[in-house]
């Protein structure tokens, strides 16, 4: 009796102190989260004030080192929004297709060769894939350039380093993060799920369409969502395949996106310049906040 009191004691003792260590990792999360988003507004909102709200995220005009300068982010909003939503137009069926490959169709041979590769990827610096962009892709995508706007005299040639570009790295660099998420939730179906749909007739294929997709719909979606996120907080890779200058988003334009207007000024700027830039960082926080709760609530309802 003695040694059954003693082991339940520390037990209890054991599941305590456990809860305390999980309440607190839980509370401090929400407080890293509490104290980025107060850093944000404090570091962000001051230039919307002094510049105006209309100025800078309407405004088209960015030259902030100019006699009488002009802080408008209107295009590099439009440029972070499409070319987030063109890299996942891309990206996301090529990622959950390689993901079905994987899991359902693909031998256990093939599967130890795929496998490791899609892995790698994941592994690959982000400054590597910009310079294999600027190296091969960018050269590749001026020649299609100078094919399409031969004898143009409106045309400003990019050398390549263009909005197609940049949307092409982003695709490829979110390709491991959705396919092994969806990949694990593929694979995480009950097998009974699959055993019916063969059952009643249906073929390999309109059961993965059918059955399969549907069932895991919960674990794809939060491969999306990750995947948005990489997309829109990277900022190495784009910097040197998009040109990095403040236009329409149009597909052989050089751009900026959100990101890079940060990386590629925060170091020589000063006063309400610098101001602007972390209101830009304060744009784009609030931009992924949005993206977030608006996936969220859709993965919320596909579960319910």
């Amino acid at each position: 009796m003695y040694s059954i009191a003693a082991n339940h004691k520390n037990k209890s003792m054991v599941e305590k102190a456990a809860s305390v260590v999980f309440t607190v990792c839980g509370l401090a999360a929400v407080l890293a989260v509490l104290s980025i988003t107060l850093y944000m507004i404090l570091k962000g909102a001051p230039a919307l004030g002094k510049v105006g709200v209309k100025e800078i995220l309407f405004g088209t005009v960015w030259k902030p080192s100019a006699e009488d300068p002009s802080f408008g982010i209107l295009y590099v909003i439009l440029t972070s929004i499409v070319g987030t939503l063109m890299a996942i137009l891309i990206g996301v069926p090529i990622g959950v297709m390689t993901a079905v490959f994987l899991a359902e169709v693909a031998s256990p041979k093939l599967v130890k060769v795929v496998k490791p590769a899609v892995e790698l990827l994941a592994g690959i610096p982000s400054v590597i894939y910009g310079l294999l962009g600027l190296l091969v892709l960018n050269p590749l995508m001026y020649r299609l350039e100078k094919i399409i706007f031969a004898g143009s005299s409106t045309h400003q040639f990019t050398g390549g380093s263009n909005m197609i570009s940049a949307v092409l790295v982003l695709a490829i660099m979110i390709l491991p993060t959705v396919i092994n998420i969806s990949e694990s939730a593929l694979r995480a179906v009950p097998a009974h799920l699959k055993s019916a749909s063969l059952a009643l007739g249906a073929s390999h294929i309109q059961t993965i369409f059918k059955v399969m997709i549907p069932a895991a719909s919960s674990g794809i979606i939060s491969a999306i969502v990750l995947g948005v996120g990489r997309a829109i907080g990277e900022a190495m890779a784009i910097t040197l395949v998009s040109g990095s200058s403040v236009n329409l988003p149009l597909p052989f334009n050089s751009v900026r996106f959100l990101t890079t207007a940060i990386v590629s000024e925060m170091a020589y700027s000063k006063g309400i310049h610098r101001e602007v830039l972390f209101t830009i960082g304060l744009v784009l926080f609030v931009f992924i906040m949005m993206i977030n709760f608006a996936l969220s609530r859709i993965l919320k309802r596909k579960e319910e």
